[in-house]
């Protein structure tokens, strides 16, 4: 699922340029000035991991990086479908003054984006998505929840023995680094999920759903890894006829984790996009 974590290790140490910015529901941090962009990131994932994306853009664009609805610092809440984390976006972008903002997600996050981009396209200046499509998904996490449900269950006291217990379940080495970068120590010295787990479980089924709205007449990018199964040809039909503007970037050697694995290209490519849609020269100008 990732075959490189380096960067995603990296950039969950905030760089101490960083400004920090604080909304009722949601955390933030923010980085660089000009027009603003936001960034969301994918299923058990943190602002943060998109921290490589954050310093490409933070020259010549307003970043930030979100932590979603029941993930990383943010609020919890029971339930949680694309909609209400929809909602929560929009409403940090207008408490903060960032109305329209050009809005880029990874996996679930590129979801969010999609559905903001169909139910308020006055909000939205530019949409990407990163390695998704809007359509509704195949469950496929079944492992990596049995792996969450055995740590909270275990409480280990270090992140070595949440990597044995996640082990169990999951075979692969970079999802559990991954997972591990969302625990947290209590004040019991055990580790337990930052994330809502619970809720995250409950909500699966409404996450795998498709983004609705009708069609975005904005600028839109789905950039892809070409080895990923995420973005088919029916997946890239449902996107042309949902944002008939959009343009469509394959980045050869890639998976799902494309800003992990070919950062070079997937900045390169996004930044290129916001240049043209969001820049000095913007067509909102």
């Amino acid at each position: 699922m990732v075959t490189n974590l380096a960067d995603i290790l990296a950039d969950n140490k905030q760089s101490s340029g960083h400004k920090r910015a604080s909304q009722a529901a949601l955390h933030a941090s923010v980085s660089g000035e000009g027009a603003p962009v936001i960034l969301l990131h994918g299923l058990f994932g943190m602002g943060s991991n998109l921290g490589s994306l954050a310093r490409a853009l933070a020259g010549e664009f307003e970043v930030h990086q979100l932590d979603l609805l029941n993930h990383g610092r943010s609020s919890w809440q029971e339930h949680s479908d694309l909609n209400d984390l929809a909602v929560s976006v929009i409403e940090y972008m207008k408490s903060n003054g960032l109305v329209p903002a050009a809005v880029i997600g990874h996996s679930l996050g590129g979801k969010v984006a999609m559905q903001m981009a169909l139910a308020w396209p006055d909000d939205v200046s530019a949409v990407v998505a990163a390695d998704i499509a809007p359509v509704e998904y195949a469950a496929s996490h079944d492992a990596v929840f049995s792996a969450i449900a055995a740590v909270e269950a275990a409480r280990p006291e270090s992140r070595s023995d949440a990597g044995e217990v996640m082990g169990e379940f999951v075979t692969e080495g970079s999802v559990v680094q991954f997972l591990a970068l969302s625990l947290k120590r209590e004040p019991d010295g055990s580790y337990d999920w930052r994330f809502n787990a619970a809720a995250l479980r409950d909500n699966y089924e409404e996450f795998r759903k498709a983004p609705r709205g009708a069609p975005y007449p904005g600028a839109a990018m789905f950039v892809y890894g070409l080895e990923s199964s995420y973005v088919d040809e029916a997946g890239m039909a449902a996107a042309s006829r949902l944002f008939p503007k959009a343009r469509f970037e394959g980045i050869p050697d890639t998976g799902h984790w494309l800003h992990a694995e070919k950062p070079e290209a997937f900045n390169s490519a996004v930044l290129g996009f916001l240049r043209q849609g969001v820049g000095k020269e913007s067509i909102q100008e």
